[in-house]
This record gives C-alpha cells, sequence and structure tokens, in this order.
C-alpha cells in the first residue's frame, strides 16, 4: 500500500497517546435547556478535549464530521486557516522540535491533522463512519492519510458539494467550485449508511399517523421551455387560484397535476396559516425505510440540494442564492445571530442530510472543529424532522468563538430567538427541543508519575468516576460530599478518596477494609468500590456484590 511520508511524521505518529488526560468542567451558568439531553459543547483545544472525552465516549460514536483548516494560508480569518499562526508554530515547535525550521506549508497541515484524526478513531463505533470536508488545497494528502489511518479498504467513497461559482473559478479555466466530503469507516463490512429518505427535503407533517414532507411543486424551468407545465391550480376546498412563477413552472403536467391533487397531495398556502406563499407537494416517507435513496453529490443542479434549501428558506423566512450552498450557510447565520458572522459557514442542509444519511435514533454525533455550531444545529434539526433524539458533542478551542458564536447560536435556535429585536415568535423561528452542557478543560487527572494529580478535589474526580462508570452526570453534588455517589442501573458507585471518611491519614479512609465497609452507606445491590487498596478477601468481596476498582490504575482514561 502506498504511504504518506513528511518531515516530522516520527513526531506526531502515536502522539495522540501522550497528551495528557485533563478532566471536564462543566459550566451551569453557560449550559442550555435541558442538561439532561445528552449534547455537550467543550472549549479547549480540540487534541486535548478529544483525550478529555475519550473515557466518555470511546467506541460510542455512530457519525464523525469535521470541517478542518483547509490549509489556505488565509490569515485575516478568525480560524486562522494559516499553518504560520502563532498558536501552530508553538505547538509544532513542542512536538516536532528543530525539524519545524525545515517543515512546509503541507508538512505542517499533516503534522497537525495526524494524531486527531488518528484519535477521532478510537471514538467509532464498530458501524461508525467519518465525514471530512476539504477542499482542493490538501484532499490529495488527506485520502493518503485517511488510507493510513483509518485503512484503504475503508474507504466509502467522496462526496461533492457546490460552494459558490464567481470568484471560485476567476483564473481558471477549471471550475473549482466545489469542495469534497470524504467519508471513511471504522469498519467498512459493518458500517452503514442509510441514504437519504423518500422525501426527506421537507420538514415534517403527519396525516392520519403517516408522515411526510413538504417539497417544492415547482421545478426550475421557464415556461417557454416547458409551455405545457405553466397552468393555474385551484385549491377545490377554497376556490383560490394559483400561478407558478414564469421560471420556475410546476414539476408535473395538467393531467398529472390533477390526479395529485384529487389525491389531496398538495399543501395549500391559504390552509396552511400564513405560513407558506405557494403550493407544496406532499411526499409519504418513511424514515425507517430499508430502501432509502442513495447520498447524492451536491452540485447546483442537484435536485437534493434545491429541496432541502427550498426547506429551510421556508422555514427560516430567508431567500438563499442558488450560486452556491456557501450562500446558505451564511445568510441562515445570520438570520439567527442578527449580523454578519462569517461569510461562508457549512451549510446546514448539507450536514442535515450527512446526519440523515448516518445516524438514527438516539446515535451520537461527534463534531471536533464546531466552529459555528452548524453540526448541533443539524442534530437539532434533523430530530425535529424524524422525531429521533440523536445527541452532539462538539469541541471549539477559540473561547470567543465558542462562548459568542457557536454557544450563542445553538442557544437561541433552541429557545427561538430573533437575533436582531429578540421578538422571539413573532419573527416566526419554530425553534427545536433541546439543550446541552457546557464545559471547558480543566488540570490533568494525572501527574507526571501516574499519579491522581494533587490538586483534584474529590468532587472532581466523583463526577470523573460516576461518569465513565454510567455514562451519566452525576446526580447531584452534595452539600457535604458522600463515598456512596448514587446508583445506576441497579449497581452503586462509591469513591474512597481524600479522606472523604474523616481520616486524612495517608491511607485512612482511602483503603477498603472490613471496618470501613460496615461504615458505607448501605445499599442493596451490586456496587463499584475505587479506593488506593483493598484488604478485604475475594469471598467476602463476592458475597457482598462488590467490584473494587483501584485508584490510580483503574480510573479510566481510555
Amino acid at each position: 500500500m502506498p504511504t504518506l511520508d513528511w518531515i516530522g511524521k516520527k513526531a506526531v505518529v502515536n502522539f495522540q497517546s501522550k497528551v495528557p488526560f485533563h478532566l471536564l468542567k462543566c459550566h451551569e451558568e453557560l449550559s442550555v435547556g435541558d442538561p439532561g439531553s445528552g449534547n455537550l459543547l467543550v472549549e479547549g483545544d480540540n487534541l486535548v478535549a478529544l483525550k478529555a472525552l475519550l473515557p466518555y465516549y470511546a467506541g460510542q460514536v455512530k457519525c464523525i464530521y469535521i470541517d478542518p483548516p483547509y490549509n489556505t494560508g488565509e490569515t485575516g480569518w478568525v480560524y486562522k486557516d494559516n499553518v504560520n499562526a502563532p498558536e501552530t508554530l508553538d505547538w509544532l515547535g513542542k512536538v516536532v522540535g528543530k525539524e519545524t525550521e525545515d517543515l512546509s506549508r503541507h508538512d505542517k497541515w499533516l503534522c497537525l491533522m495526524y494524531p486527531r484524526l488518528e484519535l477521532l478513531r478510537f471514538f467509532l463505533r464498530k458501524d461508525g463512519l467519518i465525514f471530512v470536508s476539504i477542499d482542493e488545497n490538501e484532499v490529495a494528502h488527506l485520502r493518503l492519510l485517511m488510507d493510513e489511518i483509518y485503512g484503504p479498504t475503508n474507504a466509502m467513497g467522496t462526496l461533492v458539494w457546490k460552494r459558490r461559482s464567481s470568484s471560485a473559478m476567476r483564473g481558471t479555466p477549471l471550475s473549482i467550485d466545489h469542495e469534497y466530503v470524504l467519508v471513511y469507516a471504522r469498519n467498512s463490512k459493518e458500517a452503514r449508511i442509510y441514504g437519504l429518505d423518500k422525501g426527506p427535503e421537507g420538514y415534517p407533517y403527519h396525516d392520519d399517523k403517516r408522515r411526510y414532507a413538504s417539497t417544492d411543486l415547482t421545478v426550475g424551468m421557464a415556461k417557454e421551455a416547458r409551455p405545457n407545465q405553466f397552468f393555474p391550480i385551484t385549491n377545490p376546498r377554497t376556490g383560490k387560484i394559483y400561478q407558478p412563477n414564469p421560471a420556475r413552472v410546476w414539476r408535473f403536467n395538467p393531467e398529472t397535476m390533477q390526479k395529485v391533487i384529487e389525491a389531496d397531495l398538495i399543501i395549500w398556502p391559504d390552509e396552511a396559516g400564513g405560513n407558506m406563499e405557494r403550493p407544496r407537494y406532499k411526499t409519504y416517507y418513511d424514515p425507517n425505510s430499508e430502501k432509502p435513496k442513495p447520498v447524492s453529490t451536491w452540485i447546483e443542479s442537484s435536485g437534493v440540494a434545491d429541496r432541502v434549501i427550498s426547506a429551510i428558506e421556508e422555514e427560516y423566512d430567508i431567500q438563499i442564492l442558488t450560486s452556491g450552498m456557501t450562500q446558505e450557510g451564511g445568510k441562515l447565520l445570520a438570520q439567527i445571530m442578527g449580523r454578519k458572522v462569517f461569510d461562508y459557514p457549512k451549510p446546514l442542509s448539507l450536514i442535515c442530510s450527512i446526519i440523515r444519511s448516518a445516524t438514527r435514533g438516539t446515535d451520537l454525533i461527534l463534531d471536533s472543529f464546531a466552529g459555528t455550531g452548524t453540526t448541533g444545529h443539524a442534530v437539532l434539526e434533523v430530530n425535529k424532522l424524524d422525531g429521533s433524539n440523536r445527541r452532539f458533542v462538539m469541541v471549539e478551542m477559540e473561547s470567543m468563538i465558542a462562548q459568542q458564536i457557536t454557544r450563542e447560536r445553538l442557544r437561541r435556535v433552541i429557545d427561538s430567538y430573533d437575533s436582531k429585536a429578540k421578538r422571539g415568535q413573532e419573527v416566526g423561528l419554530q425553534g427545536t427541543d433541546g439543550g446541552f452542557r457546557y464545559c471547558n478543560l480543566g488540570i490533568p487527572l494525572f501527574d507526571n508519575n501516574g499519579n491522581i494529580t494533587k490538586e483534584i478535589t474529590f468532587s472532581e474526580l466523583a463526577g470523573h468516576v460516576y461518569f465513565t462508570e454510567t455514562g451519566e452526570p452525576i446526580p447531584c453534588e452534595a452539600e457535604h460530599p458522600e463515598p456512596l455517589l448514587g446508583a445506576y442501573n441497579g449497581t452503586a458507585i462509591y469513591l474512597l478518596y481524600n479522606g472523604i471518611l474523616g481520616d486524612k491519614t495517608p491511607q485512612g479512609g482511602n483503603v477498603l477494609t472490613r471496618a470501613v465497609l460496615s461504615g458505607l452507606p448501605p445499599f442493596d445491590g451490586p456496587k463499584v468500590i475505587y479506593g488506593t487498596s483493598c484488604r478485604i478477601g475475594e469471598e467476602r468481596l463476592k458475597s457482598e456484590r462488590i467490584t473494587f476498582k483501584q485508584i490510580p490504575y483503574e480510573v479510566r482514561v481510555h
């Protein structure tokens, strides 16, 4: 198999294993909505944050989507898409050393990406998928990098989507108006891409317990090109007459349209409560269909892209230019935030389709380059569309972006706030159900000798231990902490640490003895007890249904 080599590679291969493990510190004042929704937004360097998240989510993620720096050399962009940014050079200097001076622009990008892509692989389920956005600058290198880390047999394919057409094509006769999404699996034999449901691009309606999508009743053809599809139609119940736009005729000829009307497959604006300007078409579909349409490329002429954009236009009351999908991302973000934030954030319709094609039910989605929060927004939107409860975990390293843009966008989407005048429902934003916890990185869990860092408090370690055992946050932080952290699914979790039993001597209170056991809060069921050592025999542990885990060696970190 062809391999990729570059200056600095030896320093970054397996570097992720050397990244110190940090605790996560949640901030209730920055969290939004339902704290038990299972969604998480983490502020911090994505490599360190991923290592901190690994004990909680290793092997649990169905879909990873990332939009890493494209290495365009852009210096004025807020994301510093430039490998010569001070933060990047500082990291490279520490990891690669003196060789940093010899690194080319592509060498630096590869050094940055390798440990992050390597670490992300550990999060994927056996049937998991990773989608990576990229453009012409690094697509060739990225494909070789993904082949090396994930294996060439796990390459599922490449999606293409149109971003914009004007400035992107200047100076060359070749079209560079598109970008790519590389798709790889943890294991291609077990991975599953569901494709897109029949008619998924609208937002959901119900009729006699059947679900259908609202899609555009017109197509982008002028009446001169399709004169037989330019004619008035009438709502048979109200008599209201509708004429298509001369630039967008009906999708059906008169005979077929009459059958569609008689089958009650039209959503009429005069019966829709003032939320629609033109008739829409009902397409019934099964969100769990075993025979979905394949995932499409997203070029300008794509009917899939057109219908998703049309649905977003309708819900958010904005007009999106069809010259490229990045127009959608920027206009939608400006609508939500009340001001222009970024020119070309990833389009919501693109990420929605990726998530819908790769996930179902309560699946977990991870994005370690969160940016403006499009992935989290897409998860909320898709849940609303098919009634599922997918969850997201996102990481954004820039504090200002994480708090003022990523978090704020999600908050406004969830709370249905209008960003310009905060008029809420007057503007018509429907909002989505859900919430998320906001966390940042705490201190390292272990010191250089492999021991629990002295500054770690009982409460901090308790939260980590409980989460890694149960997958849930600790029920509540008591005013006076106790060794019994809580019970989950019939099993109690105890922690003997930092003199919790009142004995401050090095061994006192942290060692599980018969006397200590008799003094613990009782629980009638299986028990997991963490402590520095255990002086109770195996038979007694078995009879008491105790699983003992030694600190620090069995504190889960990978």
